[in-house]
């Protein structure tokens, strides 16, 4: 069954959307668990993006990477995030440098700048599903201004990862995802990295009691 090109420039709108929109709670949001299944409903609009691809353009591998993506980003690495939390329960609330109205006049900024940078990009990339590219970049943007702004620890891990899905959202819009092997071994490093960065925060709680890296900072000074 093959899917008409204004069905799928509909589902790739809602896809972008979704990733958008989280891409923006995540700002809002200060509690860390609510952020942990924020990640898994954008993680699960990338496999989604990835789905759609495949089934339109009838590429199997597309529909495997799809989903080795939505086991890792919609299941494994939110529950190693949620985890992390738990464990942690007077650090679930992160307090950024910046306040909340401010954080968000950010993300509008760095999200027009987005649609202004990936104008030319857009263009070039084929098909119907090209005007959601720049949402990937938006995401990119959205995902260092966490970085930027958060202190706590798995809340910057949470900015990594958003930025990885603004890239793997970017790679499935522009030139329809990447080889399954260098996919698997992108997916494979970022679950790598969020485990070998669970294990830190936990040493971190045990060796100083806090995950926050402002009070890092002083007990180092």
């Amino acid at each position: 069954m093959t899917m008409s090109d204004a069905m799928f420039a509909q589902l790739i709108g809602l896809s972008a959307g979704v990733l958008l929109l989280t891409g923006i709670l995540l700002v809002w949001r200060r509690s860390l668990l609510p952020a942990a299944r924020l990640l898994g409903v954008q993680g699960a609009a990338v496999a989604a993006l990835a789905a759609l691809l495949g089934w339109y353009e009838q590429e199997p591998e597309l529909l495997v990477i799809a989903a080795l993506v939505c086991a890792l980003k919609v299941v494994v690495i939110p529950l190693v995030l949620m985890r992390a939390a738990r464990i942690h329960p007077s650090d679930r609330d992160d307090v950024p440098m910046i306040n909340t109205p401010a954080a968000l006049i950010w993300t509008a900024v760095v999200t027009v700048a987005a649609y202004i940078v990936a104008e030319p990009v857009a263009a070039l990339a084929p098909g119907p599903g090209a005007s959601a590219v720049p949402v990937g970049f938006a995401l990119v943007l959205i995902g260092f201004l966490l970085l930027m702004i958060r202190r706590h620890a798995i809340a910057q891990l949470i900015g990594f990862l958003v930025v990885d899905n603004g890239i793997a959202a970017i790679a499935f819009l522009t030139v329809g995802g990447v080889p399954f092997v260098v996919e698997v071994g992108a997916s494979l490093d970022v679950l790598f990295v969020v485990l070998i960065l669970y294990v830190v925060t936990n040493r971190m709680t045990s060796q100083f009691g806090v995950i926050d890296l402002d009070d890092l900072q002083e007990l180092h000074d």
